[in-house]
């Protein structure tokens, strides 16, 4: 598959059906990346992105990783003697990222950032995900059991609910919204919607319904959401009080420029 395969929501939706029809049947989907049609737009990456998008696709009980090496660990154990495995990760701290950027793959193109950027989706849905050495002898079995191998995330106590998955890790956004100070504050602490005054920047072309990305002032992400309005409504009433809607464009849809229905908060945990 691609990347548009998930990304459309009807296309989405029918691979869910066909999977879970597949494992009725007892039969056990193998998935890849279509290569023989890949171009840069519909890339997914890497096995270990396309494999917590499926996970999150098929709700899945837990997403196992298996790998060429025990786990993450503070630092490259085929260099470092003293290198020490980390069983057990509840929270994505800087250091995190930093000890698995310097621990690279030997298999694919992935390499252990790639799985921490994998378990950081799964986790927030509430799915739990171990990394484990896939050479060691009967690991599904073990781990099934519930013996300790590898580094276990811990998942977010509250999963997302699958459209709240699919618009949070699953979309490729077709633009960006930044907001002012208190329009983040409103989005990350109170469980607001996003209005069009908190709006200061629009970036991309999107129509009516397309998933863009929320940032703050200086860039950082705060979220995905589908839009109420289109680019160009957008960059009109930005800075206007939802009152003042109507008058600009000549019709009002909605107050919200996103909805909080349709606002997945991706830089904080949410519970729903």
């Amino acid at each position: 598959m691609t990347s548009d395969d998930l990304t459309n929501r009807k296309r989405y939706l029918n691979i869910r059906n066909t999977m879970n029809t597949l494992l009725e049947w007892q039969v056990v989907p193998i998935i890849n990346e279509n290569d023989t049609i890949m171009v840069e737009e519909i890339k997914l990456g890497d096995n270990d992105n396309l494999a917590a998008m499926i996970a999150l696709l098929l709700d899945a009980d837990i997403f196992i990783n298996l790998t060429d090496i025990d786990g993450l660990y503070d630092k490259d154990p085929r260099v470092h003697a003293d290198a020490k495995l980390i069983p057990q990760v509840a929270t994505y701290s800087r250091s995190i990222e930093k000890y698995a950027g310097d621990i690279p793959g030997a298999l694919g193109t992935g390499g252990m950032l790639s799985k921490i950027k994998a378990a950081r989706k799964v986790t927030a849905a509430g799915i739990p995900m171990v990394i484990a050495k896939g050479y060691r002898p009967d690991i599904l079995t073990r781990l099934a059991a519930g013996e300790t191998e590898g580094t276990f995330f811990v998942p977010r106590e509250h999963k997302l609910n699958r459209k709240k998955c699919w618009i949070g890790y699953t979309v490729k956004t077709q633009g960006t919204l930044m907001v002012d100070d208190g329009a983040a504050r409103a989005l990350l602490s109170n469980g607001k919607s996003l209005l069009p005054g908190g709006i200061i920047g629009v970036e991309g072309q999107f129509p009516v319904g397309a998933p863009v990305a929320v940032v703050n002032r200086t860039g950082e992400p705060i979220g995905n959401g589908l839009v109420n309005y289109a680019a160009d409504e957008i960059r009109s009433i930005m800075g206007l009080k939802s009152s003042q809607i109507k008058s600009r464009l000549g019709q009002k849809t909605y107050d919200e420029v996103i909805h909080r229905d349709n606002l997945v908060i991706t830089s904080e945990p949410e519970c729903n």
